[in-house]
């Protein structure tokens, strides 16, 4: 006898048979849609909810960070003029660059002193660079 014939057969064991028919084929698709518990659905709301509201604080912290990224770079910008101006001022307070600028850009000289200016040939008086 060949094992196939040995073999018991679906219809005959006493659970029932264990291939689906036709008609029991479809019914597990049927349950195989989600089921959508009242609590589920009161969870995905308020999750719904919450990222509804989170929304709006999430951009206003986002332009508030790029606000400040460029705030902080015109603070530094600022502050490196602040320094440039500071140097000049010390600059200005030097009593040799007060008369180097008095002599080149006023055409003042010391008591005593014959003050000269060189005018080129054809051509107008260039003024100096007093900045």
């Amino acid at each position: 006898m060949s094992a196939r014939a040995a073999a018991p057969s679906p219809a005959a064991t006493p659970g029932g048979s264990e291939r689906p028919t036709p008609a029991t084929a479809s019914a597990p698709a049927h349950h195989a849609r989600l089921k959508v518990t009242p609590r589920a659905a009161v969870l995905a709301a308020a999750l719904f909810l919450i990222a509804i509201i989170a929304i709006a604080p999430a951009r206003a912290y986002l332009e508030q960070r790029d606000r400040l990224t460029e705030l902080e770079r015109r603070a530094d910008d600022v502050a490196r003029s602040n320094d440039d101006l500071r140097r000049r001022i010390a600059d200005l307070n030097d009593p040799r660059t007060l008369e180097r600028l008095a002599r080149e850009c006023l055409g003042m000289v010391m008591p005593g002193e014959t003050g000269f200016v060189a005018i080129p040939r054809g051509q107008a008086p260039t003024p100096p660079d007093c900045d």
